[in-house]
């Protein structure tokens, strides 16, 4: 899994940029774009002050109305159940910190840099930080130690996601906050996929009149893979520019060329000829894809894979096996995509398996993709009543695919 490291020398080009403006080539791109508009703010690097100036009854009163007091219930069993070293954080629109809960050391620690309840910790009041960095951008972002501008919070890392309603309105952002771990990609991961099931919980219903448009859709699964959504309007791609748009909205901190180069294709890709397949894609898709490198996507584009993960996050395995169309892309043969086709399918076949519902596993069973499932026809016996359809159907399909195999039913 890869992870998410602070550069050595980022400590030293954070001291330096304070001092000077001047932004070291080893900063990120995001990063230096956001201490630039802390500086711009006026935010002392050495005592931020995060606005904290609620009555308990006013930091209520705001609870109560966020459509995000649906998703404590997601928030919690996806990021706390297992104990972690770290707190979650769910804050509103403006960046201020509704709910904090997770790991009592942590909470304590973090409390003293005035990450605490009712406090608004966008950029303009704290500096560069996932949530109010995840708020300016719209996007997916993790800080890592000294990325932050604020010296008080250089001992932490954060993974951030910014929430929205069905319509594309940002509603808050959920936040990790703690050690090294929360700068791995597992933990973006994590919070990605707890961000869907929470916007799959809460999003419905929660439009306004003044919400502007909803988020792209990139549809990759099944035979019809690779369509995009934009603003109601379909766009049917090339089966590469599918690939790179995915790999993107995967990769939401951007990919260089040289990166994409090696997700697209085992054999040797060139630079050039990533640059001129993300030009032409840039001029079919327009203001979507940056202009600057490395590549990433300047809006948050939700694919229908995401829909299968929040059905899965959420337990919902027969939502799952209904989204789930087919394969990621099937006929593609990128390297980065196969290995998101696989995980996806795997994690699918496993909830599934895992379930034994009989009519889940029937589902399944009845794709291509499970038809010649050994496993999920000897759960299928197994979970069915004895002498019932299913039953005999299961039966009938082990016998044919242990001749076919020469496999054991019992193996």
């Amino acid at each position: 899994m890869s992870t998410t490291t602070e550069h050595p020398d980022v400590r030293a080009a954070q001291e330096d940029f304070v001092s000077t403006g001047r932004v070291n080539s080893k900063v990120r791109r995001l990063v230096a774009d956001s201490w630039r508009r802390s500086r711009r703010s006026g935010v002392d690097p050495e005592r931020p002050a995060p606005r904290s100036d609620l009555s308990d009854n006013d930091l209520a009163g705001l609870r109560r109305e966020t459509p995000l007091t649906a998703a404590l219930p997601v928030a919690r069993r996806l990021l706390l159940d297992a104990d972690p070293q770290w707190v979650a954080a769910l804050t509103d629109a403006t960046g201020r910190l509704l709910w904090i809960d997770g790991n009592r050391r942590v909470r304590h620690a973090v409390g003293r840099a005035g990450f605490v309840e009712g406090a608004v910790w966008s950029e303009d009041c704290a500096g560069t930080n996932a949530p109010g960095t995840a708020l300016a951008t719209n996007r997916e972002v993790q800080v890592v130690g000294s990325e932050h501008w604020a010296r008080p919070v250089h001992p932490w890392s954060c993974a951030a996601a910014p929430l929205h309603d069905s319509s594309g309105r940002v509603l808050g952002v959920l936040d990790i906050t703690g050690g090294p771990e929360v700068a791995s990609g597992m933990a973006m991961q994590l919070v990605r996929a707890t961000a869907t099931a929470i916007e799959a919980t809460v999003g419905r219903g929660t439009t306004s009149p003044t919400a502007g448009p909803p988020a792209p859709t990139l549809r990759v699964l099944g035979s019809q893979g690779g369509t995009l959504v934009v603003d109601g309007a379909a766009h049917r791609l090339s089966r590469r520019h599918a690939e790179i748009l995915l790999l993107l909205a995967e990769h939401p901190a951007g990919l260089s060329a040289d990166e994409l180069a090696v997700l697209l294709s085992e054999s040797e890709l060139s630079g050039v000829t990533v640059r001129a397949e993300v030009s032409r894609l840039r001029r079919a898709v327009g203001p979507l894809l940056s202009e600057s490198r490395p590549y990433r996507l300047t809006r948050a584009v939700r694919t229908d894979v995401d829909g299968v993960r929040a059905a899965l996050a959420l337990g919902d395995v027969a939502d799952a096996v209904g989204s789930y169309t087919g394969p990621v892309l099937p006929r593609s043969s990128s390297p980065g995509v196969a290995r998101v086709r696989a995980a996806v399918s795997d994690e699918v076949r496993a909830a599934v398996l895992a379930s034994r519902d009989p009519r889940v596993i029937i589902r399944w069973a009845a794709s291509d993709e499970g038809a010649d499932d050994f496993g999920a026809w000897r759960t299928l016996a197994a979970a069915s009543v004895p002498g019932s359809a299913g039953h005999l159907r299961a039966v009938a399909q082990l016998r044919r695919l242990e001749a076919e195999l020469g496999r054991p039913a019992g193996a």
